[in-house]
């Protein structure tokens, strides 16, 4: 992907979201938004899309064997959750003093 079209997301490192498709979908719980990668339309979230890791013993981890972590997710699974609505909403991005700033479509607050 070339950086002179780079894509622009709604979702940053540290956001609270829902997952709303795939085997972790729960649309009332949120989680922790641990990773964006953006040219590959990707997330890692916290405690979702667990895949297990067959890893040889080495000089770091001695005794080898099954390791669970968390793989990414496709950005458009997740939505952003909206802590006063207490459900997942969309976003809508406005200038505020002079700053761009996300804002909820649900409650109309802005996220931080």
């Amino acid at each position: 992907m070339s950086n002179r079209f780079k894509p622009k997301f709604n979702i940053k490192k540290g956001d609270s979201v829902v997952i709303i498709s795939g085997d972790d979908k729960d649309l009332k719980k949120p989680r922790k938004v641990l990773e964006v990668y953006p040219e590959k339309s990707r997330v890692l979230v916290e405690g979702a899309n667990i895949v297990t890791r067959h890893t040889k013993p080495s000089a770091q981890n001695t005794q080898g064997g099954l390791i669970k972590k968390e793989a990414s997710l496709h950005i458009s699974n997740v939505m952003l959750w909206d802590a006063k609505k207490e459900a997942g909403t969309k976003i809508k991005r406005t200038r505020e003093n002079g700053k761009l700033v996300r804002v909820s479509k649900k409650s109309g607050e802005v996220i931080k």
